[in-house]
């Protein structure tokens, strides 16, 4: 944890903060953090949605969480539209920090700032159980309160800095590439898309609304990660290749989700003419990520998350993403549910545009997942400290 810090030395000014901010806050709350019953009613679980994709993915596990009689709150990350989709599905949250800038040294500050604005709610909500689908924020304030945290992963490469209480991961990724052994790991079967892709009730109105015809193919593209660590610049070659696949074919319309305002605007400035005639679009406010892909032909994205939903959805999909490819996508590629594609070659002869036959997701893989992640959720806030 200290090396993190010692990235620079506004990284370190964060840390002290941190340090402050606990003990103001304690001071006001009037003692640690800890649940006063083991009592499944009296056991809060905090779950900070850092990420786009922790949306739709925690959406049932806290419907099914509040069933069985626990008390979930949450936080939310002001970027790469988590908030409005988090406002798409109801949720009642606080919204704590921004993203911070692709710079490392920015990311170390501004991971120390939210960590830092997480302290006092953590401390005011006294939660039993951190949950995270990667919240490096989160983990870093359960640390320094405390708090035991469970960190959920489906991609063995990423990085999480802080070590959890404990981690869970598909059964698909083999436990030799997991950092997280023995005792700490928790398994669920399938992918995390299972969880919540068999709830899913299409609606059609989206294709009017994003002004689609009938005779559309209809391509849904998301733009790699370039502020991502784990960015590759191949990725974009890429990228650049598709676009000029798609300015080429007028019976294709192209929804774009860029990932945040000013990859929008290099976008419409790079390909003018593609947006200036609508044969490309870019929707006005935050969609459903899954009623989108249904509703499309094909999809082809430079991340992760969406290439998986459509593959649980039976959607073709086709990824650009080129950085190392985690046992997920090497799942479904090997069962022929996603395409990797590695060369602008393979962009122009391996993407099949054309319209598609509908057919419903499975909805008993779904509810095995779920059970599961849930299941371990519970135990694992059983066996927390009061």
């Amino acid at each position: 944890m200290q090396r993190l810090f010692r990235s620079a030395s506004a990284g370190r000014a964060a840390s002290v903060d941190i340090q402050q901010e606990i003990a103001r806050s304690r001071a006001a709350s009037g003692g640690p953090v800890r649940s006063a019953s083991r009592d499944a009613s009296m056991k809060k679980i905090w779950i900070d949605l850092d990420n786009s994709p922790h949306v739709p993915f925690f959406a049932p596990i806290i419907e099914e969480l509040e069933n069985r009689g626990y008390s979930v709150t949450l936080t939310a990350r002001s970027a790469f539209q988590v908030c409005g989709l988090a406002d798409l599905y109801h949720f009642k949250y606080t919204r704590i920090g921004r993203h911070y800038g692709r710079h490392k040294v920015l990311k170390v500050i501004g991971l120390c700032i939210r960590a830092a604005r997480l302290v006092p709610f953590a401390l005011r909500e006294r939660p039993a159980l951190g949950v995270s689908h990667g919240s490096r924020a989160q983990l870093l304030a359960c640390r320094f309160l405390g708090i035991p945290s469970l960190l959920i992963l489906d991609y063995e490469f990423a990085r999480a800095l802080f070590a959890p209480t404990w981690a869970m991961a598909p059964e698909v990724i083999p436990e030799s590439a997991v950092r997280f052994k023995g005792k700490s790991l928790r398994r669920y079967p399938g992918i995390k898309e299972d969880v919540y892709v068999g709830k899913f009730q299409p609606d059609p109105a989206i294709r009017a609304e994003l002004g689609l015809a009938d005779d559309h193919v209809v391509a849904t593209v998301r733009p790699p990660a370039n502020e991502a660590h784990y960015h590759n610049p191949a990725s974009e070659e890429l990228f650049h290749a598709l676009m000029d696949l798609l300015g080429r074919q007028s019976a294709v319309k192209a929804v774009v989700l860029p990932r945040n305002e000013a990859q929008a605007g290099w976008l419409r400035a790079t390909w003018p003419v593609l947006f200036e005639s609508g044969r490309a679009i870019i929707p006005r406010r935050a969609v459903d990520g899954l009623n989108l892909i249904w509703n499309s032909d094909l999809v082809v994205s430079g991340g992760g998350t969406m290439n998986r939903e459509a593959a649980a959805l039976g959607v073709p999909v086709y990824s650009i993403f080129r950085g190392k490819i985690g046992a997920v996508d090497r799942y479904l590629a090997d069962q022929g549910r996603l395409i990797l594609l590695e060369t602008p070659e393979d962009v122009r002869t391996k993407i099949d545009l054309r319209r598609r036959r509908q057919a419903p997701p499975d909805a008993g893989r779904s509810n095995l997942a779920l059970r599961k992640i849930v299941d371990n959720i519970s135990s694992l806030i059983q066996s927390a400290p009061s």
